[in-house]
């Protein structure tokens, strides 16, 4: 190799220069010269080998994942639906994690400093969790009212989701994906039998959730389906016989193939699977299933807590949180207990939307409020913009309060802050400051676009989502809303504890549902206990965690390090540490494992 034949030559040149004399200070000087160079071409060498291999990971991995490539503006492969749930998919996804592991072993990482280091340390920690992973039939379970490929469809169907409709080869490009679509129910409906016969199935309340989702599809006349809006939008510029082609073809392909796929996945579920589900709820009732729970902790908090370790965590914050809440109890004079307070929160009419027309321009409102203030916090912000919402009505009784959509990279497509306005009683004005920070500002908006938009950074890293770091991140900037001229009375600031509490609850209950044996009724009554949550929040939230095992205890964990991370650098910089330096530091890397994170921030502090 060139770099061997250099070393070996300048190590021979400089024995004979001592034989000759006694180095000097310029000997000395050249020396270091030279071996700095070599440092500094090693570096070179092993930066351009790692980004050859995430570079390769990452197009093998949206080529079997065509939704995400859409989503994130990449439109290669709009006109594929994607198989997501074949052992054939299974077995490429497992092969470009593997491959790209043992193509790390030959790099030289030793060599690699600053944000190549990151992006070496990023992309192994995700492809080991990622390999561990494929242990567990996860295609068994392919369907559930949170993670639903079948709803996102229907979303993305109607033009107002990823799916881009801007001209006839887009229009052509969904039709295609209609045809995949069908193939992706009917190897569900093959997937979930299988599970049946595995004793690996969803418990009752999942399957029930996820029905009503699947019936609102349900017409008879293509017209009436959310998939015929594109043909009332049109963009300018499409022929009159394209119109009339696409009117044609969409119409034969939504009652041929879309509708009748949306009409035997529903049936099989309700006649077929939701009979033989189960009346458990955790995942440790299934075969291995306590193993599996707990590499899902690992997986959604990238740590090596146990979930004994994670609901004693839950236990310690939970009262540590209601302590505050006691002494805003105090302030707004509430002589109850706070079980009490809880219940007089969740009635108050003051607190509560007449019209969901409200409750968004209450939103709007506070865009403006937090805007101006976060030069405050923040040196940099992204150019991506974003749209409030309110969620589908079709997913709306088993969504949660707020959620988030990023923008296409492309600029092609904003950011959407999805609201739900179903039941707004359970939506109570306290906490929309504390929502409102979670999800558009300076939370998962200013976070995943900061990301998106860093173009120094490989492909993996802008779009990669650690879920502890992103929805830390999100947790974590509900904690500067006094910071940002928010929380300026007793019942916002109580809104934003309620909030915190509730992601603390969720350590306690989503151990408990699936590594302690707690039934559902358990889940909402210590929801009950200890939230203002209203009651269709907590049971769409307890139903959450029985559907999506682990995702939830990301939120606390992640928050927790990074004010960990923020004090440990106010410790070590005293006078020095500037809070929007700190954030630059955090956000910059993209979506970062937390010991990642963890090691870059020490880096940056010189430890």
């Amino acid at each position: 190799m060139p770099g061997t034949y250099f070393r070996f030559a300048l190590l021979a040149a400089l024995a004979l220069a001592g034989c000759a004399r006694s180095p000097d200070a310029g000997d000395e000087s050249r020396s270091a010269a030279a071996t700095q160079q070599k440092e500094t071409r090693a570096a070179s060498e092993a930066a351009a080998r790692l980004n050859e291999i995430v570079e390769k990971y990452y197009d093998d991995y949206l080529a079997l994942n065509p939704w995400t490539a859409t989503a994130q503006g990449d439109h290669r492969y709009d006109a594929n639906f994607g198989d997501y749930v074949s052992l054939a998919w299974m077995a490429d996804s497992l092969a470009i994690e593997q491959e790209a592991l043992e193509k790390l072993q030959s790099l030289k990482a030793g060599k690699l400093r600053g944000e190549d280091l990151v992006t070496y340390e990023a992309f192994r920690f995700g492809r080991e969790i990622n390999v561990e992973g494929y242990r567990f039939p996860s295609e068994l379970l392919p369907i559930q009212q949170f993670s639903n490929l079948a709803s996102s469809f229907a979303v993305a169907g109607s033009g107002k989701g990823v799916q881009p409709f801007r001209n006839v080869q887009d229009y052509d490009n969904f039709l295609a994906r209609m045809d995949g679509f069908a193939a992706w129910a009917d190897q569900s409906i093959a997937n979930m039998r299988d599970g049946l016969a595995k004793g690996v199935v969803q418990p009752k309340v999942v399957v029930e959730r996820t029905i009503p989702q699947l019936a609102a599809q349900l017409v008879d006349d293509p017209k009436q389906s959310v998939f015929w809006q594109p043909m009332l939008n049109f963009p300018a510029g499409l022929s009159v016989a394209d119109r009339q082609r696409l009117i044609k073809a969409y119409e034969a392909r939504i009652a041929q193939q879309v509708l009748p796929a949306y009409r035997r996945l529903h049936d099989f579920l309700k006649d077929e699977y939701l009979p033989k589900a189960r009346d458990g709820i955790g995942l440790s009732e299934l075969p291995n299933g306590a193993t599996w729970y707990a590499y899902l902790v690992r997986y959604h908090t990238g740590t090596s807590m146990t979930p004994e370790q994670v609901h004693e965590l839950g236990l310690s914050e939970v009262a540590r949180i209601r302590t505050e809440m006691e002494r805003i109890k105090g302030q707004v004079g509430h002589a109850g207990d706070l079980r009490s307070l809880f219940d007089a929160l969740r009635a108050d009419p003051r607190f509560h939307f007449k019209e969901p027309g409200e409750l968004l321009a209450g939103y709007g409102a506070l865009r403006q409020r937090v805007a101006s203030a976060l030069p405050l916090l923040f040196a940099v912000k992204p150019k991506a913009t974003f749209e409030i919402r309110a969620v589908e009505a079709f997913r709306a009784p088993s969504e949660a309060a707020a959620s988030y959509q990023p923008p296409s990279a492309d600029g092609s497509r904003p950011g959407v802050f999805y609201v739900n306005t179903h039941d707004l009683a359970s939506r109570p004005s306290y906490s929309m400051e504390a929502i409102y920070l979670h999800e558009a500002e300076p939370g998962h908006h200013l976070q995943i676009a900061l990301a998106q938009e860093a173009k120094g950074l490989p492909r993996f890293r802008r779009f990669a989502w650690d879920t502890a770091y992103g929805e830390g991140w999100a947790l974590y900037a509900e904690s500067l809303g006094h910071d940002l001229g928010l929380y300026t009375d007793p019942y916002s600031a109580f809104g934003a504890l309620s909030t915190e509490m509730w992601r603390a609850v969720r350590l306690v209950v989503d151990t408990g549902i699936h590594a302690k044996g707690w039934t559902r009724a358990q889940a909402i009554e210590y929801f009950r206990a200890n939230t203002a949550l209203g009651e269709t929040d907590i049971e769409a939230e307890v139903d959450r965690y029985i559907a999506w095992p682990g995702q939830a205890l990301a939120y606390k964990v992640g928050q927790l390090e990074i004010l960990r991370l923020r004090r440990q650098a106010q410790q070590k910089l005293g006078v020095r540490f500037d809070v929007r330096e700190f954030h630059t530091q955090v956000l910059e890397s993209g979506s970062l494992p937390l010991p990642v994170l963890e090691a870059k921030v020490e880096r940056w502090l010189g430890n």
